[in-house]
């Protein structure tokens, strides 16, 4: 059997954890601090937890720079669960801040109006202007971003649901490239026709397609006109998560399931701009939301974000295992880089994809990297091994195991090989990989 050191695992999640955190984590596991409990057991209300909490809150803090009105929250149900709490929340801040405008107006215009008068002409106003109006905009460009469209479209309905890029369409309908911003059809801002999406999402980097965004979209810049004019802009970054420097500040929500770059399966994190939750903006009435054609509101309490920030992420039983895990990952990346604080792993991880691709394109006629060079993921790296051959890929595949070179097969959705290069995946790994890499392609 192999030992630890001797296995290279390039798997696409979850994914390696850095040896040390593994090993303390066995420990933990058993018996915390000499408490006589793990980690696993002891209440998510304890002192102990709530420390592992502000450790984990205040080491992302510190990585990403995160503004101070900005709020973190820990939840559970992976980047998957998000896809839903996404349309819940975002939906219901929508229709909320069209309730208080639309309630100010009419006081004005109808000062001696009662209260119920008040709600009655405001419920009906904003019925139809969600009937009529409401859109929320998809970017997609793979698997995760069209699983998050579809996850809105079920819950809303599909006509309240904008595909504002398609990638397949540019790309022989495959994913594998970003089409030219000028292509993308996005909602109108309000400032230009008086309406607006609820939010736009994407994802940052597609971790079955191998597609990244070099960087943050011009086509979503703030225009400089307003709250009412701004995008929503929600990223999944699930998959590149503390790879890379990020504008925190550019996004209303940033998300993430842990178990690529930060822990293990179990929790996913949130960063969201305090203005979208209470007190300067509130869920609407339940009441309210039933009364409009439209599913998946309210939603789940244990996915609200209000509710989750008023409970300090602690509304439910989060699983403070997982959470230790992320934290002790987190902390180990603010000794590692300090000063530099996440740019220091950006540099790691460009050298180590730099590595990879350099191994593949020299070798053009054995293999072929599946995105556009201009989109090509620093963290899961896809190519096919001369041309798509199964048999050549089983036999590529079988050669790289036999040298302990593990996870390398690529999604089953679309076959081919993928080496995913995560925080964890150490450069003398990414260097035998390399290696492997020519020793085949010459032997051909």
């Amino acid at each position: 059997m192999p030992s630890r050191e001797e296995v290279a695992y390039f798997g696409a999640g979850p994914a390696p954890l850095p040896t040390s955190v593994v090993e303390a984590g066995a420990k933990a596991f058993v018996n915390y601090n000499d408490s006589g409990l793990g980690l696993a057991e002891i209440s998510h209300r304890s002192p102990t937890a709530n420390k592992i909490l502000e450790d984990a809150k205040n080491s992302l803090r510190t990585l990403y720079d995160v503004p101070d009105n900005y709020e973190i929250l820990f939840m559970q149900g992976g980047g998957s669960g998000q896809f839903s709490a996404v349309v819940q929340n975002l939906v219901s801040i929508y229709v909320e801040r069209r309730r208080r405008q639309a309630e100010e107006d009419f006081i004005k215009t109808n000062p001696d109006a009662d209260k119920q008068t008040i709600a009655d002409l405001v419920a009906l106003k904003l019925r139809k202007e969600v009937e009529e109006d409401l859109k929320v905009d998809y970017i997609v460009t793979g698997s995760w971003s069209l699983k998050a469209s579809q996850e809105a479209a079920r819950l809303l309905g599909p006509k309240y649901v904008n595909v504002a890029v398609d990638a397949r369409e540019h790309n022989d309908g495959k994913f594998g490239k970003i089409p030219p911003e000028d292509t993308w059809k996005l909602t109108p801002t309000r400032k230009e026709q008086g309406k607006g999406s609820a939010y736009v999402y994407y994802c940052d980097n597609e971790t079955v397609d191998g597609v990244e965004f070099p960087g943050f979209p011009k086509s979503l810049e703030a225009q400089g006109g307003g709250e009412g004019d701004e995008r929503m802009i929600v990223a999944d970054f699930s998959s590149n998560f503390l790879s890379r420097k990020v504008d925190v500040s550019k996004y209303a929500v940033i998300f993430g399931g842990a178990q690529k770059n930060v822990g293990i399966a179990g929790i996913s994190i949130v960063i969201i701009r305090k203005s979208l939750l209470p007190p300067e903006t509130a869920s609407p009435p339940p009441s309210l939301l039933h009364t409009f054609n439209v599913g998946g509101l309210p939603g789940s309490i244990v996915l609200d974000y209000a509710i989750t920030a008023k409970n300090n992420s602690l509304y439910n039983t989060l699983p403070i295992f997982n959470l230790w895990i992320a934290a002790e990952v987190m902390a180990d990346l603010v000794k590692k880089h300090g000063d530099k604080k996440i740019g220091g792993q950006e540099e790691i991880a460009n050298k180590k994809a730099k590595l990879i691709y350099g191994v593949l394109d020299k070798y053009p006629q054995v293999y072929n990297v599946v995105p556009e060079k201009s989109v090509r993921s620093r963290m899961n790296i896809c190519f096919r091994v001369h041309g798509g051959d199964e048999q050549k890929e089983k036999e590529f595949l079988t050669g790289a195991e036999k040298k302990f070179l593990q996870g390398l097969k690529g999604h089953r959705s679309v076959g081919g090989i993928r080496a995913s290069n995560y925080n964890a995946v150490p450069m003398e790994n990414v260097e035998r990989l390399v290696k492997y890499l020519d020793e085949y392609a010459s032997g051909q």
